[in-house]
């Protein structure tokens, strides 16, 4: 079924009012579907196909949205409405989306939660988004050393209903004050007799992960072992939640999606088409209102040099190859930069090192395009000077850009400034103010030359 076909059942059953047809259709798209076919209802359709389900299945149908069209949804309801529809959400999931609502928008459902489901959000809260408190799970399994193989296994089976959102991988050992022991597979405890105590069984001293762990600490650890997932511990080694590989997976894709986005100029995290209008446009125009000053200082060299263009007309063919070639090149460096700061790779520490690498890669980069356009230009125009004057220019600004984009993000951390909303447009403008520079300085030496 196309999309339109969906949408166009979905008003129908909505017009209709039957929850248990709009329940057991929406069940049967699978997710991309149903995100698509989310966001292409109005915000009166959204509202009446939210009303329309019970909390648990509503929560259902947000899971299969990123987390930020999510929250925009959330935002749209009351928050006793939605506070019930939170409280469904496994603790990952409802911290991810209350992390992307505005502060007033989350403390107005938390302080519709239940109290206690409430505090576990609110602590989740307090911790980084990228760090390991931030993407844990609190939904787990642990006992006490004094606990037997058979109590577990009964536990298991009379909680079936609480423990259905539970990942049943690794049952974790504390001890009374709730500090980490040790750790065992759900597939070892069955196999063992049912008598046997758990600290008997359990394999001490399992590998666990600071709640205070940044991404890049706990991809090292997942790259050295071959865990689904490890347990999260605070200072004092008491278990507080669950890492799992998945949710590391998907913290590092956002944190490089988000990186994307904000050297293409989004400014404010993720924006989908079924956001509201004033959202969308304060995103984008917010930078770019100040990309026109920045256009208009690397422009400004053009002017001061409006003598030699005259002369040399041919020029003004050259200097936006010169300048998107020489731009590209340094966006390719900003992009390795941002990314390696991202996942903990490289820090402002590493400049010299970064420079040497750009540079050997620029410097080569640079004499390749440089003769690329120094053979147009001569087999164009016939003139060996004009060659030499668009080439050189190509290869100097190549390098320029290249070294500066690997160097900017890091001098920007340095700063403490977002290196992915600043460096692309503070290379674009230094690479076409110097790409304009070199063209038409070198230019103006030989103007008689050229003419």
């Amino acid at each position: 079924m196309v999309k339109r076909e969906i949408v166009r059942k979905i008003r129908k059953i909505l017009k209709t009012g039957k929850s248990s047809e709009l329940k057991s259709f929406l069940e049967s798209l699978n997710h991309s579907d149903t995100a698509r076919c989310v966001t292409d209802l109005s915000e009166k359709d959204r509202e009446k196909l939210f009303s329309m389900l019970l909390p648990v299945d509503a929560a259902s149908v947000l899971r299969d949205l990123p987390d930020s069209q999510a929250a925009d949804v959330i935002e749209e309801m009351n928050p006793g409405k939605a506070a019930d529809i939170v409280e469904e959400m496994p603790s990952a999931d409802r911290v991810d989306v209350l992390h992307d609502m505005s502060e007033n928008a989350a403390d107005a459902i938390l302080d519709q939660m239940e109290p206690e489901e409430a505090a576990d959000a609110r602590n989740l809260l307090k911790y980084p988004e990228n760090s390991a408190g931030g993407i844990m799970l609190t939904e787990f399994f642990s006992y006490a050393t004094d606990k037997t193989v058979q109590y577990v296994l009964d536990d298991l089976k009379n909680n079936r209903d609480k423990y259905k959102q539970f990942i049943v991988q690794y049952i974790y050992v504390t001890s009374p004050a709730g500090k980490l022991e040790g750790v065992l597979k759900v597939r070892d405890l069955v196999m063992e007799h049912s008598n046997a105590g758990l600290k008997d069984i359990m394999l001490k001293n399992p590998i666990s992960v600071n709640v205070n762990d940044g991404v890049e600490k706990l991809i090292s650890v997942f790259s050295e072992h071959n865990f689904i997932g490890l347990p999260v511990v605070d200072s004092e080694k008491k278990l507080l939640g669950i890492i799992l590989r998945y949710r590391l997976q998907e913290a590092v894709g956002e944190l490089t999606s988000e990186s994307f986005l904000k050297a293409s100029g989004i400014v404010g995290g993720e924006e989908f088409r079924s956001m509201r209008l004033s959202r969308r446009v304060f995103r984008r125009l917010s930078w770019l209102s100040i990309n026109v000053f920045l256009n208009v200082i690397a422009a400004s060299v053009i002017a001061l040099h409006q003598d030699t263009i005259s002369a040399a007309v041919v020029l003004a063919v050259f200097l936006p190859i010169i300048s998107d070639m020489s731009g590209c090149s340094g966006k390719q460096a900003v992009a390795v930069s941002i990314r390696e700061l991202t996942i903990g790779l490289i820090s402002p520490a590493d400049m010299f090192m970064v420079f040497l690498k750009e540079f050997a890669v620029a410097a080569i980069n640079g004499i390749v395009l440089g003769l690329l356009l120094a053979s147009v230009a001569i087999m164009w125009k016939g003139n060996m000077y004009l060659g030499l004057i668009v080439g050189a220019a190509l290869a100097l600004n190549t390098m320029l850009a290249a070294v500066l984009g690997g160097l900017l993000p890091l001098m920007l951390r340095k700063m403490k400034m977002d290196p992915a909303l600043a460096s692309g447009p503070i290379l674009t403008t230094i690479t076409d103010m110097c790409g304009f520079f070199f063209v038409l300085t070198f230019a103006s030496w030989a103007i008689n030359y050229i003419k």
